[in-house]
Order: structure tokens, then sequence, then C-alpha cells
């Protein structure tokens, strides 16, 4: 029988597939293949998480190698695209081997974190979501962000986004999100966010020296235009970070929003976003923010609303759902359907 652990490899590598990441594809699966043979490793990667596939473990190992591709270091810099080396599968499954037995430090390292992928696309989805709070409540925002990594995605109305169906932001903006989109257009709200704040438990802060490289060693190697965006919107972000003051904190989820909740102002609608994170904490904080957030919902008034906007898959293997909901009155309402990494939006027609 597979065990848990080979088993989440060999879904990973039909996640890359149809994911469009081919070379990464082949290098989970080279993964697995040393894993196979690899007794010792396998059981110390196997005792990462219990449930593999949901903590991502190949996609850690996966962000390890790459880390070691971006640094220069010889043979992943050239065996990963862009480098021109020859990466049959044999030579592959080599380079994970190596890893593990000449950097094993730096490959525990990225083991021991869940991935900081930090996709900035998805803020096509999140901007929009944000847009459907502002008009139902008609109220200047305080944005709060959980699983933060780097918080790029706290800065999404810094950005400039272009579909077939609707433009918004400046037209300068030194990044430029081009979702395909599918369906009507969001709300046209005036959207002002008057305070922001994100954590992460193990964030990514880009003023420290190499963090730009370990952020984007989450993005897989042959998609050349997500690590493109993610360049453009580092440095968007480090320097709304440097003129705000605001940063990510080092905290748990439930411990930042219960600190967070007590800050609330009258005037401003409350927002508490994630995307993709959802996944990595334990139920029992996941637990704890839903009891903290409908406690705080029950409480909230039109006058000071509060709104949980969810990018996340409602089940492992399932399309991702945008979703938000709203207090007074507690309706949750699926926004979007959406591709992992926010390339492809079906807006909800009714949620418009």
């Amino acid at each position: 029988m597979t065990s848990p652990l080979l088993a989440a490899f060999q879904q990973q590598v039909q996640w890359c597939h149809k994911g469009g990441a081919p070379f990464s594809a082949r290098v989970v699966a080279a993964a697995h293949r040393w894993l196979e043979q690899n007794e010792a490793a396998n059981e110390e990667l196997s005792a990462l998480t219990p449930d593999p596939l949901a903590g991502a473990v190949s996609l850690r190992l996966l962000a390890g190698l790459h880390h070691l591709a971006l640094r220069g270091i010889y043979p992943w810099a050239a065996l990963w695209p862009p480098g021109q080396g020859v990466a049959d599968d044999h030579t592959l499954e080599l380079a994970v081997a190596m890893a593990w037995a000449f950097h094993g430090e730096h490959m525990r390292r990225a083991l021991a974190s869940p991935p900081q992928t930090n996709e900035v696309q998805r803020s096509a989805a999140l901007l929009p979501g944000l847009l459907h709070v502002a008009e139902c409540t008609g109220l200047p925002l305080a944005l709060l962000e959980i699983g933060a990594s780097a918080g790029l995605n706290l800065w999404l109305d810094h950005y400039r986004y272009d579909t077939a169906a609707w433009q918004w932001g400046d037209e300068k903006a030194a990044l430029r999100l081009t979702p395909e989109w599918v369906g009507a257009a969001p709300p046209r709200a005036d959207l002002h966010i008057e305070y922001r704040a994100a954590c992460d438990v193990q964030p990514v802060d880009l003023s420290q020296s190499g963090e730009d490289l370990r952020l984007a060693s989450y993005i897989w190697a042959d998609q050349p235009e997500r690590l493109t965006r993610l360049r453009a919107a580092t440095g968007l972000a480090a320097a709304g970070m440097v003129a705000s003051g605001v940063k990510v904190e080092a905290a748990s989820a439930a411990q930042f929003l219960r600190q967070q909740l007590t800050l609330r102002l009258p005037g401003q609608a409350l927002v508490l976003m994630h995307s993709v994170m959802w996944q990595y904490m334990p139920t029992a904080e996941q637990a704890a923010i839903s009891a903290l957030m409908q406690a705080a919902g029950g409480a909230s008034t039109k006058e000071s609303p509060l709104a949980w906007l969810r990018f996340e898959p409602p089940a492992p293997d399932v399309r991702m759902e945008l979703r938000c909901q709203i207090w007074p009155g507690g309706h949750d309402q699926l926004l979007a359907h959406c591709h992992p990494h926010g390339a492809r939006i079906e807006w909800q027609t009714a949620a418009a």
C-alpha cells in the first residue's frame, strides 16, 4: 500500500501538470522515486505533519530545491529554469539526493515551513471581494490579513487590474494583473482602506537580506510570469511598508485576530482576509478563529460591520472559492470560482 507521503507526492505531480508546470511535476516525480528508495528520508518527511497532502510537504521540498537554484548554487542553478542544463529524469533524481546529502540543513529549514506562496495574482479576486464589501457596507475598510507571508496581497489596492469586463487602479502602477475574467464586472464601489495589518506564524521580512529569494522559491520555477509579478509586487509592498510602518507580525492567526478585534473603530468595515492558508492551520486554531468571528459578528452594527473574505478550497482537489460573510446578518455568499493562482476568475453574476 502506498504511504500517505508518497500518495501526496503523486497527487502533487498531477496538480503541477494541471497547473501548467511540467518541470515542477518532473521534480516532484523525481523526489517521489528518491523517497521510495530512501527509507530514512521517507520517515523524516512523513513525521512533518499528520496529513502530507494538506501540509504540502512536496511543495516544501520543491521550494528548497528552487531556493538553491535561485542562490546560484551548482548544479541546481544550471538544471532549473532558466538554466540550460540537461535535466533528464535521472539527473533530477540525483539533484534531489545531492541536495539532501550536501545541503541537508537548508532542506530541513525549507521543510519546516508551510509554503509561503503569496501568489499576488490572487489579488485579482480579493480586490473585487473588497469592492463587494465596500458596496454592501458603504464604509471605508480596516483590512486584516492572516497567513499573510510577506504581505503582498495586503497592498492589493496599489496594483492595476485589466480584464475584458472591468479595469481598476492607476494605469502607471508597477504591477499590472490581467487574469481571465468570466462573468459580469464586480461592483464599482468606492474603495478606501483606512487601516491595514497582517500576521503570519513565520512571516517573510522583505527588509532582511535574502528573504526575497526565499519568497521567490515558492513560485514554480517553470512559471516565469509568476516570478515577474512577484518581484514587482515585492517592490511595491516594501515601499508601502516603509511609508506606512505596517509590518507583517509574527503571531498566530487567533492571537492576532483577538487583539485586532479590540481595536475596531465605528465608521469602518472590519475585513478579515486570507488566501490559501486555512488548510495549514491546526483544527483548534480554525475553531478559535471561527468562534471569534461569530462572536464579533453577533455584536456588529451597521456603523461597525464585519466581513470575512476567504480565497480557499472547500476541500482538497476542489477548485478555489472566493466567499464573503458579512455581519450584521452573517450572510455568507459565494462570489467567485477561481484558479488557484488567480489566472482565471469566474465571477458569480448574482454577487454583482
